[in-house]
C-alpha cells in the first residue's frame, strides 16, 4: 500500500506529527510519498526527537512504476526559518494548500492507494486563499469532480457522519432538507458497506432539543427529518430517527447503532471527541479512495515541543491502508500533466 501525505500547517504541530509517523515501525510496511517542503520537514523531526533520511524526488518522478519507499517530493514551499510557530500565517496555508492538492491528485491518478494530511489550519488556508471553505470544496475543486463527499469522525465504538459541516449554526436549520438528508443517509450507507460493515444500523439524530417535542421546540424533524428517515428505510437502510441528540450516541455507545448521522459539525464532533480525543480520526469519502488525518486540530499551543501525540494521526494512517485494501480494483495508475504540482498552476484551477 502506498500513501500520499501532506504535511500540515507548519506553524502547529503537523510537520512534527509527520515525522514521527514515518519513523514509526509499523509504517515500514508501507510505502510513503510525503508533499511538502524539505525544511519544514526537517523542522518536524527536530521537535520530534527522530532521524529522518528520505530520498528527494521531483514532481516528474512521480508516476505509475515508481519505486517502493518512502520519499520526498521537496515543493521548497515553506522554508523553516520564515515559520512562526504557533501563528496563523498566509504562507504556511498556501504551502498546505499545495501539499494537500499533490496528494489529491496522486491518489485521484492511482499512484497512491490512499491521501493523507497532518493537521491544517483553516485560518491559514483562509489567508492564502479566503475564498476556502473547507477540505470538501477543495477537494472537489482540484478533482472537478461533480459528486461531493462527506466527513466521518471514526472510532472503533463508532462512526459519525453529518448533513451539515463548516457552516456557522444560524444557517444549519435553513439548509435541512428531505433529499440532503437521504442523500447523507445513503452516502454513509455506501461509505460503511466500503468499510467492511454492510448493513449499517444508522441512528439519526434529531436537529432540535428533544426532537422538537412535537413541534413545541421547532417543527424540522416531524417534517424533514422524519420522512428522509422513512424513505431511507423504504430503500432498505437501517436507520432509525429521529433521536434526541443527547441520547443517540449513549444508545450508540451501547452497541445500537454502528453509525450516527449528526445534522451539523459539533453535534457530532464534541461526543466524538469525548470519547476518544487521542485515537479519532477523520475520513472524508466519496471520491474513490480513502482521505484521511486525525481529528484534531493544529496545536499551536504546544508548536515546537515536542508534545504531539501521534495516536490519531497513525490511527488515521490505519484506517487510510485498511480502507484501500477493501477497495482493490480502482484500474491502473495514470501519469500525471506536466506541471501538476506547480503550485500557480494549483491555485489558477480553483
Amino acid at each position: 500500500m502506498r500513501i500520499a501525505l501532506a504535511i500540515g500547517d507548519a506553524g502547529g504541530v503537523g510537520p512534527e506529527l509527520a515525522a514521527k509517523l514515518l519513523t514509526h515501525p509499523e509504517m515500514a510496511a508501507h510505502d510513503v510519498i510525503v508533499a511538502g517542503c524539505a525544511t519544514t520537514l526537517a523542522m518536524g523531526a527536530r521537535h520530534a526527537g527522530v532521524r529522518l533520511d528520505l530520498p528527494v524526488i521531483r514532481a516528474d518522478q512521480v508516476g505509475p512504476g515508481m519505486a517502493g519507499g518512502h520519499v520526498l517530493l521537496d515543493l521548497a514551499n515553506c522554508p523553516a526559518d520564515r515559520v512562526v510557530l504557533g501563528q496563523s500565517d498566509p504562507a504556511t496555508g498556501a504551502a498546505s494548500l499545495q501539499n494537500f492538492a499533490c496528494v489529491l491528485q496522486m491518489a485521484h491518478a492511482g499512484i497512491a492507494d490512499a491521501a493523507m494530511f497532518t493537521p491544517f489550519n483553516k485560518h491559514s488556508m483562509r489567508l492564502a486563499r479566503p475564498a476556502y471553505v473547507d477540505e470538501i470544496g477543495f477537494i472537489n475543486a482540484i478533482l472537478d469532480t461533480t459528486r461531493s463527499g462527506r466527513e466521518f469522525n471514526v472510532l472503533d465504538e463508532v462512526w459519525n457522519a453529518r448533513v451539515t459541516s463548516h457552516i456557522p449554526l444560524r444557517e444549519v436549520a435553513a439548509a435541512m432538507n428531505t433529499d440532503r438528508i437521504l442523500a447523507s443517509l445513503r452516502l454513509t450507507a455506501e461509505v460503511m458497506a466500503g468499510a467492511g460493515k454492510p448493513g449499517a444500523r444508522i441512528g439519526v439524530a434529531a436537529l432540535n432539543p428533544h426532537a422538537g417535542d412535537g413541534g413545541n421546540f421547532g417543527h424540522e424533524d416531524d417534517e424533514i427529518l422524519a420522512p428522509a428517515v422513512a424513505a431511507a428505510r423504504a430503500e432498505g437502510i437501517d436507520a432509525t430517527g429521529p433521536i434526541p441528540s443527547d441520547t443517540v450516541f449513549v444508545r450508540a455507545v451501547r452497541g445500537e447503532f454502528d453509525a450516527v448521522l449528526t445534522m451539523y459539525h459539533d453535534q457530532g464532533q464534541i461526543a466524538m471527541k469525548l470519547m476518544g480525543f487521542d485515537r479519532g480520526v477523520t475520513l472524508i469519502a466519496g471520491y474513490g479512495f480513502p482521505i484521511v488525518t486525525p481529528a484534531h486540530g493544529s496545536a499551536f499551543d504546544i508548536a515546537g515541543q515536542g508534545r504531539a501525540d501521534m495516536g490519531a494521526t497513525l490511527m488515521a494512517a490505519r484506517l487510510g491502508v485498511d480502507l484501500a485494501r477493501l477497495n482493490p480494483d480502482r484500474g491502473p495508475a495514470r501519469a500525471l500533466p506536466a506541471g501538476w504540482a506547480d503550485t500557480h498552476a494549483t491555485m489558477a484551477a480553483l
